[in-house]
Parts: C-alpha cells; structure tokens; sequence
C-alpha cells in the first residue's frame, strides 16, 4: 500500500516537472467613452457581451459618458441592471472632456491586466475582439491595433469626400511621422494595462490626436506592435463627433508630433 502511495506520488512529481504550467487567466477591461449614444449603447453593450461570453474571456466594460444630455447615462445604469456591476462598470464625468482624458479616467478603474479601447457608436464590431487577443497572444505584443488599410480591413458607410479625407491624413501621417503602423488614427487597440499606463502618462494630446501620439510614443519606447484587419462602419444612430474643429486639432497635433518626434 506503501508503494503504491509513493508511485502515485512519484507521478505527480513527475507530471508537474514535465507538464507547461497554466497561464493565469488574463482579463480584459474595455473602455467605452460615450456622448450622446443613448440609442447605439444597448446594441453595443449587447455584442460585446455576446461575444465575450462566448470566447470565454474574463472581461468587465466600463462606461465613461462625459454627461451626455440624451439620456446615455440613465440608458447606462439600466443595461447595468440587466448584466450586473461586474461586467457594466459606470464612471462618468460631469461634462466633455475629450476623448484622450476619457481613456485615462478608464484606466484608472480598470481591474484587468489587457485593457482594449472602442467606440460606442457601432463603428467597431466586438467580433473583431477575438482576432485581436489571439494576435496579442502570438508573439505578445504590447499592443495591437486595428487596420482599415490592411489585408481584408476597410470602411463601409463613408462617401467618397469623407474616404478621401481619411486616406489622406492616414498618408500624410505615414510620410511625416513614419509611425510603423499602416493605421494611424485608427481607436480600436487592445494594450497591456501597464503598457497602456506609461503611454498615457508620456501624451500631451487629449482630443483624437491623443490615438495618433499612443503609437507614436509606443514607437519611440520600443513596444511591439501588432495589426489586425478590421471593418469599419459608419455609425448608424447618432451624428458623427467629427467636425472642423477637430480636423484643426488634428493638423495642429502632426505639426507637434512631426516637431517633436
């Protein structure tokens, strides 16, 4: 009886020396900045909880609305109810604030060790999530982000004024700030939290130039970067947050980014 003891013992040991050791489980926390999204959350939220579920990943999404006067954020404690504060996370603020401090606020509250980045509005669809995690986990990059410009990526929904518009700042980034990535002023990225943290203490944008200047000084800190095809649609609730002022922040933000880079 002894013997047999000491045999299965010696299994065990042997088993765990030979045996790879598990993985801890990752868990992912998604931001969701909104404003004025109150018809395009509960879809969202529905997807991302669909397709979360279904790949088995730890995950929690935390809500920052930026004091939407359409009722998002009441929209928000709702789907809360429906799904429970541990998947529906709400941290809102008073009022806009832009989008860059949208994601520092995020990250704050954020529980997981990935942290992806999105938009509310329906232009990302969370089936993408998925492709970008496994990319993540094949050569475990610091950061992988999704590309309209690449293999099966594209846009879908855009007139010819608007495509035209996004190509070209696209190249003139690529020619100017030669950021080793085919999309710049793409938003959908999953980073490492702590790499999402160093890059968001060494931005100074704070509107959508602050997605262009995360790869930029990725880039110079020498983290690995990895690309995943996307579609990208035009939202179909809602008006779009883009407008002259924003193309302005933007070239202003490539002079600087070309300035100081």
């Amino acid at each position: 009886m002894t013997a047999t003891l000491s045999f299965r013992l010696y299994l065990l040991l042997l088993l765990s020396l030979t045996c790879p050791t598990m993985a801890p489980n990752n868990k992912y926390s998604i931001l969701l900045p909104t404003y004025n999204e109150v018809e395009n959350l509960p879809i969202i939220i529905w997807l991302l909880v669909k397709h979360m579920n279904s790949s088995g990943h730890s995950y929690e999404i935390i809500i920052i609305d930026d004091g939407s006067p359409d009722g998002t954020l009441e929209a928000a404690e709702q789907l809360q109810r429906i799904y429970g504060k541990e998947k529906i996370v709400l941290r809102p603020r008073e009022k806009k604030l832009g989008l860059g401090t949208a994601y520092i606020h995020g990250v704050k509250h954020a529980t997981g060790n990935f942290v992806i980045i999105m938009d509310a509005d329906l232009s990302h669809h969370p089936k993408f999530i998925k492709e970008m995690i496994e990319k993540q986990k094949s050569n475990d990059y610091d950061v992988v982000t999704g590309t309209r410009y690449v293999g099966t990526g594209g846009v879908y929904g855009w007139d010819f004024r608007r495509k035209l518009i996004s190509r070209g700042a696209n190249l003139l980034t690529q020619i100017l700030l030669r950021p080793a990535v085919s999309d710049l002023t793409g938003s959908f990225r999953l980073y490492k939290k702590d790499v999402l943290e160093s890059l968001t203490n060494s931005c100074i944008s704070k509107g959508y130039v602050f997605q262009m200047e995360m790869i930029i000084r990725a880039r110079q800190k020498n983290y690995t970067i990895g690309e995943v095809p996307i579609s990208f649609v035009d939202r179909v609730y809602g008006e779009s947050k883009l407008g002259g002022s924003e193309i302005v922040q933007f070239v202003r933000g490539l002079v600087y980014l070309f300035a100081t880079t």
